[in-house]
């Protein structure tokens, strides 16, 4: 190429850079390298930061009420695992949906020291943390003082209710109710009904089916019965239903019979009250065999030696059946009048030896059903808990109510 001023020439190179650096100060393409600002550097991209994890109680925490929930929180992640154990016992919990949150399901135990540990995973990598706190010590322990049935080795009857008294008065019925378990082989609807603040009583709908076994746990370790009051440790008890051993007690037809299991094995001729007063009527209703006397003495009630109508007489072979003074006794002395009159102070008189086989048969807890006179049952003498309905006896239950 010519020069058009001179008329020489152009070396070629010298034109090739020429267009080289008109395109490039042209060019405003992808490839540009980014300028660094004068007197700076580049920004540095922040690092995301690993899981936080908070734990209450919080380490360190002392007299903390056992009813109290451990709680464990992830902030950036999920929760991989959660440990709380004291001395080596593990308390059972539960992940919320998104594993970012653990909440303990039952009560702690009072006086125990407990350790928590957890992992958490999110973008910023792993994170742990622990916690150790201690339970208080509470003012009044609650506990399971006596538990009906409860005689080692004893079979009981089908209408058994079970009876828990606890050794202190409790206030927070509903939260003891709850942890009161009643699990049978053959299950059956039940309810607890509260009699007192120390007494609490088990019924089934229905008589319980025979042949099987029934526990009860107490699970009270942690639980507030009260003001300053909790449960120290789980309670648990076995219960044997035997036979379903019921008698059918007639006093228009001065009979008694007796099956075991639905077959007939005794048919007794009885005398019942004599029905001249009130105190002398036999009572009407579902009974249940209590106890037995071999031999027990019998005084006339509210009546002292002399007055009209006192009486201390020596029967054998006693099976109470309420707490108004009612039993199924032999009577040889009213063998007479046994399946055609009735001449008693309101027990069942028997022949002896029939009232020495009732005697020796019977379980607590076997029904007694009397019919045919005008004093009903109360359903809290005795054990006449099966005079009230179901729906009633259900209505004394801290959690149904």
């Amino acid at each position: 190429m010519l020069n058009r001023k001179t008329g020489v020439a152009l070396p070629a190179v010298a034109i090739a850079v020429t267009m080289t650096i008109l395109v490039s100060a042209c060019s405003g393409g992808s490839g540009q390298q980014p300028r660094t600002p004068l007197g700076g550097t580049a920004a540095a991209e922040q690092p995301i930061p690993a899981p936080t994890i908070k734990i209450a109680p919080a380490e360190g925490t002392r007299r903390v009420r056992p009813d109290r929930n451990v709680v464990v929180v992830a902030d950036g992640g999920a929760l991989d695992e959660v440990v709380v154990e004291s001395a080596g016992e593990p308390v059972d919990g539960d992940f919320d949906p998104t594993r970012t949150r653990w909440t303990s399901k039952r009560p702690l135990k009072p006086s125990s020291t407990y350790t928590v540990s957890a992992k958490a995973t999110g973008e910023g990598g792993p994170t742990t943390a622990t916690s150790e706190f201690t339970t208080l010590k509470p003012k009044y322990e609650l506990a399971v003082a006596d538990v009906t049935p409860g005689i080692k080795g004893e079979t009981v009857g089908v209408g058994m209710p079970i009876m828990v008294t606890f050794n202190q008065a409790v206030t927070n019925k509903a939260a003891v109710e709850a942890v009161l378990k009643v699990e049978a082989e053959k299950p059956v609807d039940g309810a607890w009904r509260w009699i007192s603040d120390r007494l609490v009583i088990y019924r089934p709908a229905k008589f319980w089916p025979a042949h099987q076994k029934v526990t009860l746990t107490a699970d009270l370790a942690g639980v507030r019965g009260g003001a300053d009051m909790y449960g120290i440790e789980p309670f648990t008890h076995t219960i044997k239903i035997g036979a379903r051993m019921v008698s059918q007690v007639n006093t228009r037809t001065h009979m008694m019979i007796v099956k075991k299991d639905g077959k007939v094995v005794q048919s007794m001729k009885i005398s019942a009250g004599k029905a001249t007063t009130r105190e002398y009527t036999t009572t009407s209703g579902v009974h249940l065999t209590m106890s037995r006397h071999n031999p027990e003495i019998m005084i006339s009630p509210g009546k002292k030696e002399g007055d009209p109508g006192y009486y201390k007489e020596v029967v054998n072979h006693a099976v109470r059946i309420s707490n108004s003074g009612e039993y199924v006794h032999s009577a040889p002395w009213s063998v007479g009048s046994q399946g055609r009159a009735n001449v008693s102070h309101g027990c069942i008189n028997a022949h002896p030896t029939q009232a020495k086989w009732f005697y020796d048969n019977f379980q607590r807890g076997d029904v007694v059903t009397i019919t045919g006179t005008d004093r009903p049952l109360e359903w809290n003498n005795g054990w006449g808990f099966w005079q009230m309905s179901f729906s009633k006896w259900k209505s004394g239950s801290a959690l149904e109510s």
